[in-house]
């Protein structure tokens, strides 16, 4: 099984989408600290639709509380810009981790640095834009662990 997970999200529809998504892929999803939501706030459950209880969702209320029971802290992939690495880039293994950063400020800087050998970025070609949204990140980066860890 792979993991999302989602350091203190602020948009409600971005956590439903990845909800949606994690329950289509068998994904387990964490969230972590606090959030910008209640997380049963009408936006987050109408972007899940009514897959949510397909959704296998791990609230965490510290980061200290999801280190503690993350599979394989080894196997967590950082995924933000900027970063040295292209996410195609990472080797993904069945029970990895992907972790994403909140939508206005990404990953606390100590976590990026904790982590630095784990860091993914989305390449942007453009240089129009910083990133893509969160729930689109999620997607592409997800469905390449996906890709790999069962040789579509």
């Amino acid at each position: 099984m792979l993991h999302v997970a989602l350091f203190e999200p602020e948009i409600p529809p971005n956590t439903g989408n990845i909800a949606r998504l994690c329950a289509a892929t068998g994904a387990r999803l964490h969230l972590i600290g606090r959030l910008g939501f209640r997380i049963d706030d009408a936006a987050v459950r109408r972007a899940g639709l009514d897959y949510w209880p397909h959704v296998d969702l791990i609230w965490h209320k510290k980061w200290e509380d999801f280190l503690a029971v993350v599979p394989d802290v080894n196997r967590l992939w950082l995924v933000d810009n900027p970063a040295p690495r292209n996410y195609t880039q990472a080797k993904f293994e069945d029970g990895d981790t992907i972790l994403f950063g909140n939508e206005l400020r990404g990953l606390p800087t100590d976590i990026r640095e904790t982590h630095a050998d784990r860091l993914l970025t989305i390449p942007m070609p453009t240089g129009n834009v910083r990133s893509i949204n969160l729930s689109s990140s999620a997607a592409v980066v997800l469905y390449e662990a996906l890709r790999q860890v069962h040789g579509w």
